[in-house]
This record gives structure tokens, C-alpha cells and sequence, in this order.
């Protein structure tokens, strides 16, 4: 697996656990396909929230491309990000 700074593996967390951010996308940036995201989030997660993160991702349709609606054209909720 690819080395990754604190940071870029921060944000690749971070995007595994929003809901509207496919894993296609986490592939695109970083290169590390699902499967290889969930080696990630087990290996850098305690265990407790590693199973509660894959009940939440599993059969979720947000988090793959094919299974996603149309109607979902954006990675996150317009009111995720408030700008001022």
C-alpha cells in the first residue's frame, strides 16, 4: 500500500466516513481502490469504530457510483461547508 502523510490519510478517513463521497472518488485522488480503503480504516481505526463504520458504508448506495441516483450529482450536502 502506498505511503500516505498524516494528513492525506486524515482526509482519505475523512472521506470514507461522508456519506455522499463514493469510493470511487477516494480512488481518483489517492489510488487506493475499496478494498483497500477498509485495510485502511481497520488498521487505523479502533475496532469498535471500524465495525460501526463498514455497518454504515455496507449496501449504502451514496458510497458507489453504479448504485448512486442520478439525483445526487455532488459529493456532499450543500450545507456541509457554510461559508460566511
Amino acid at each position: 500500500m502506498t505511503i500516505f502523510t498524516a494528513e492525506e490519510q486524515s482526509r482519505i478517513i475523512e472521506m470514507a466516513w461522508e456519506d455522499r463521497t463514493p469510493f470511487e472518488a477516494i480512488e481518483l485522488q489517492f489510488g487506493l481502490n475499496e478494498s483497500q480503503v477498509i485495510k485502511l480504516m481497520r488498521n487505523e481505526m479502533k475496532t469498535s469504530s471500524f465495525k460501526m463504520w463498514r455497518k454504515r458504508v455496507s449496501g449504502r448506495s451514496t458510497k458507489h457510483l453504479q448504485l448512486r441516483s442520478p439525483d445526487v450529482s455532488r459529493a456532499y450536502c450543500a450545507t456541509q461547508y457554510k461559508h460566511r
